[in-house]
Formats: structure tokens, sequence, C-alpha cells
């Protein structure tokens, strides 16, 4: 049956339209002509967007993914972001032992497998060959130099299933970082003592990424540049950024966006989502939530307690960047981050019926999936 939405602003992605509306078929936006019997769903001048799209969160309402590297983690993690209005999220697994990193692996693709048409879009590998110096809150045990072979193995086990992984890449060689872009996997320069000869070096061989502007990396001096330096300096590397007003300050996010433009884009980096859970321990990684804040035992800040629609509204508020704008940065911005915007994050013919619907002032998201 076809169903129309009408009485919206629609946020195409590219555009801003007004009085018209959106046609949805067997699950896909089209450009076929309205039926009399279709179904009208009238959102009474709200606005409505592509689905939120979330490239790194942790855990959902229960479940922390590198603890429990399971199905039914991942289960939680997509339903605890869909109530948000996000609806792609990549489960991130952190730092830890080659047999965690191949289950998740598994049970990454036992779920997809299964459940085709979710918004899991795959996995986000975040380690382990990270620099111990600006490990943040990864447990020093498990943080390792790259080796070929497990590079190899990780790469023939998540073919298909990592869509991005993190690295330090000044600890990595050419040909090690060729064996992964070869592979097909986004690869991402995070968690990195890298000077910015280094980065740019990164940058130069493909790395189109960063991973949480700011936070674990070199920081921009005048006289060293560093890893934000270098992603300053690199107009087609994609930064994500956490606007909870702890992990940068606000101001920090204002000059961001004016030197990155559109190639800055909103993560959650979520711990856990909703502030349910209030404190943790998976090992040596602790974490406390406390005023809107998870920290560990050592004072660092262990993830986030936001949720993509938490950051598009701080995105409009605290920083001043245009609702126009913010909604790309969360939706079409991570998508084109990992070159699937022809598959999700706009409103266009041929693309998921998956939706995010909000009123002008910011204070509700609720998601439509059809």
């Amino acid at each position: 049956m076809q169903t129309i939405i009408s009485n919206a602003t629609i946020h195409t992605g590219t555009q801003i339209l007004e009085n018209q509306t959106i046609i949805i078929e067997n699950g896909l936006i089209t450009n076929s002509e309205q039926k009399a019997d279709a179904k009208i769903i009238d959102l009474q001048n709200k606005h409505i967007s592509a689905g939120f799209v979330d490239i790194h969160i942790n855990g959902g309402e229960k479940y922390y993914f590198t603890q429990n590297a399971t199905e039914e983690t991942i289960q939680d993690i997509y339903e605890s972001s869909l109530k948000l209005g996000t609806t792609h999220v990549l489960p991130t697994l952190i730092t830890s032992p080659l047999d965690n990193i191949l289950k998740g692996i598994e049970a990454t693709r036992a779920f997809l497998e299964k459940n085709p048409t979710s918004g899991v879009l795959g996995m986000h590998l975040e380690g382990p060959f990270l620099n111990l110096a600006k490990r943040g809150a990864h447990l020093a045990a498990y943080i390792r130099k790259p080796s070929n072979n497990e590079l190899e193995e990780i790469i023939k086990y998540g073919k298909g299933i990592i869509k991005l992984m993190t690295i330090a890449a000044e600890n990595f060689n050419e040909e090690q970082i060729e064996m992964l872009l070869e592979s097909g996997i986004n690869i991402s320069l995070g968690h990195s003592n890298a000077t910015y000869k280094q980065a740019k070096n990164a940058y130069n061989q493909g790395i189109n990424l960063c991973t949480h502007l700011y936070n674990a990396m070199t920081q921009m001096g005048h006289r060293e540049p560093g890893v934000v330096g270098a992603t300053f300096d690199s107009p087609d590397v994609y930064a994500p950024i956490i606007l909870d007003g702890f992990h940068c300050d606000y101001a920090a996010a204002r000059i961001a966006y004016k030197i990155k433009k559109d190639h800055l884009f909103l993560i959650s980096d979520a711990l856990f989502v909703g502030e349910k859970v209030k404190q943790f321990q998976w090992e040596e990684f602790d974490a406390y939530l406390e005023n809107g804040q998870y920290r560990n035992s050592e004072g660092n800040l262990a993830g986030a307690a936001v949720s993509m629609a938490d950051c598009v509204r701080n995105a409009v508020q605290q920083v001043g960047i245009s609702l126009e704008e913010a909604i790309k940065m969360a939706t079409i911005r991570p998508a084109k981050a990992l070159g699937i915007d022809d598959k999700i994050g706009q409103i266009a013919a041929g693309f998921p019926a998956k939706f995010v619907i909000f009123d002008k002032n910011l204070t509700d998201f609720k998601p439509l999936v059809l």
C-alpha cells in the first residue's frame, strides 16, 4: 500500500522543501503518482528528514558492545537509538583482545543476516592499534602495535562487516595502511599522538577521516599543529565531533565548523543511551554518570551520554549552526564520510523510508519507519 507524508517541512539532505509530499511504497521513497487509496500521514507543519546516522555508538540502554559482543547488544543499540530518531548506526567495539573483536564481527554478521533491512550498517572497530599516550579510557593492557598477521585476520573476518576502523596511523608502516585501505574498510585517524607531518602523510595516503575531533589526539599549536591542525589543513578529510559541551567547548566546535564546513558532522560516541546506566564496569574499564557525563575513576571522559538528537539541538542552540546545516551534519554528511550517501541520509527516490520528525524548537524527535 502507498503512504503519503504531507503538510511538513522536508529536509531532503540537499535542500528544504515546503508544501510538498513524500510518497512511499514497499519501504522506499518513490516518484510515482499518488494513488486514490493511499494512506495519508499529516505531519501538521512539523519538520521531517532522513533518520539520523550515528557511526560511533558504544552501547544501548542496557548493554555495552565491547563487554557483550552479541546480537542482543546490537539490537539494544539499534532500538535505543531508534527511539530518538537515529535510524542507522555503527555499533562500536573498542580496544580488546582479538577473540573479542572476532566475536563482535560474527555477532554483527549474524544480526545483519537476520535483519537485512534494519538500520545497522555494520561495525566500527575503534582500536586496538592506538597510541598508548592518547588511549583515553581504552584499557592500556590491550593496546598494541599492529602486526601483519593480526591485520590480515581482522580484514579476512571483518570483510563486509567492519565499515570503519580507528587507528593511530603513526604506529603503522605504509604497507600496513595500504593493506587496510585496499580492504575497503574506511580508516579513521584517532587516539593518535601523531605530529602534523605524520598526520598529513596518513591523510595523503588515503585516510579521509579522523575520530572525534579534538579528543584523544595532538592539539594544534603554532609551531606543531598536530592532528587537529592536519585535519583543519586537509579540506577533504571528514571530522566527526561530539557536541555534548564536555568533549569540546562549543566555541571550539564553532571554530571547527568555520574551517571544516561541509566536512564536519555529528556523532554521539554514547557509552549508553538514555542515561539509564549510572555506573559501569568492564574489567578495569569503569564509568560513572554524573552531571550528564560519563567519566572513569581516572577522571577521563569515558564515552558520552548524549543522543544524535541532543547533538543536533546543541549544534543549533549552542554552536549557532543553522537547523538546515545541523540536520545535514546528522544525516547526509556521515553517510558521505562512509561513502554510502547513495543509499542513506537523504529524502529522495529509492532511499529507505526511515525518517525522524521534529518540531521547530527541537524539543521532540520521533522516528518514522515505513
